[in-house]
């Protein structure tokens, strides 16, 4: 672990963004309400203006973890005290981040070198390593049965891992190129998007093999995954077609679509708002509303360029976008969010 502790650092806690400035889709009719956003502040990050990945948040110690692709690093961001205050380093090329808090622990996909790290949260230390398969990526952990399981995009697998042991335990065949996975806290299955088969593989943790594979109508390169476990729903992000899936996992069946910014990538919701959020590499951030059971979209809205990755504290209503580049080179923007 090394820890940032230098001018830049500094300078980058004590920028505070007061502007607070409006956003408003084309696709909006004259009669929507404005959407605002509050800019609370841009962290400077430390690194290169180069991809960030995804991010994790243990919202009971206040820590969120970056995978910063580009510079081989995970960051660890104090959201209380607004600065970075770790960074692992040899994390080849990581994609993934999964912070499981129960288990003090940080998986990363380092997909420079197909293995899955370990990481020791409270010394953030690289405790283990674990092979991958041939591109590990996103990651979902089931805590009946202490197993992470991660995609494995082009080995076309989900490898399992037994979490007591950090030992790779089973390899589950998908049979197509993989997306995102996410976990159902009901049915404590596993969910896996299958790319380029455009349907939803889902997988009995208990015995890893797959139970029901799901086809998606009109999905193309259905990649991001978010999984909402009491409305009983899955929202399935396109990249290949810029939609947006609504999936009702009672009955299987499609129940709405929508068009998203390019590139849809990662969703996040605040639950107590019942608002979902699906970030593009386009930079729009696509919102939808949720009430009862229908799911409506309220707007397209363009943040900063590639803002492809967002995680959102819900108790506080606040998001964070890690952006490659800015006038301040890589920052973390840290955005209130509006009703």
């Amino acid at each position: 672990m090394s820890v940032m502790r230098s001018r830049r650092m500094r300078t980058g806690r004590s920028i505070f963004l007061a502007t607070l400035f409006t956003l408003q889709s084309a696709a909006c009719a004259a009669s929507e309400p404005k959407v605002a956003f509050d800019v609370v502040a841009d962290v400077a990050l430390p690194g290169n203006s180069s991809r960030f990945d995804y991010e994790s948040l243990d919202l009971s110690r206040h820590r969120l973890f970056i995978a910063h692709l580009g510079a081989s690093k995970v960051l660890v961001f104090d959201t209380q005290k607004r600065q970075v205050i770790g960074r692992i380093e040899n994390v080849s090329n990581v994609h993934g981040v999964l912070v499981i808090p129960e288990l003090h622990r940080v998986y990363a996909s380092a997909t420079g070198t197909n293995e899955v790290v370990a990481i020791d949260e409270d010394s953030l230390e690289i405790t283990a390593r674990m092979p991958g398969g041939r591109y590990p990526d996103g990651m979902a952990y089931a805590p009946d049965v202490h197993k992470l399981y991660v995609s494995d995009e082009t080995g076309e697998t989900e490898t399992v891992i037994d979490t007591a042991s950090n030992l790779r335990v089973a390899t589950i065949a998908l049979g197509g190129e993989v997306g995102n996975t996410q976990y159902d806290s009901v049915t404590k299955h596993i969910f896996v998007n299958v790319q380029s088969r455009n349907d939803l593989v889902e997988i009995d943790p208990a015995t890893d093999t797959i139970v029901a594979r799901i086809q998606l109508p009109g999905a193309q390169g259905n990649h991001g995954l978010l999984i909402d476990a009491k409305a009983r729903r899955a929202f399935v992000a396109c990249e290949g077609n810029d939609k947006l899936i609504v999936l009702d996992l009672e009955s299987r069946k499609v129940s709405a679509e929508f068009k998203v910014g390019s590139g849809p990538d990662v969703l996040a919701e605040d639950g107590s708002a019942g608002r979902v959020y699906v970030a593009s590499e386009s930079g729009t951030v696509s919102v939808f509303e949720r009430k009862g059971d229908d799911v409506s979209k309220l707007w397209d809205i363009f943040l900063a360029p590639n803002a492809h990755v967002l995680a959102i504290d819900p108790a506080q209503h606040l998001a964070y976008f890690p952006l490659k580049e800015s006038r301040l080179g890589p920052v973390l923007r840290i955005v209130a969010l509006k009703p």
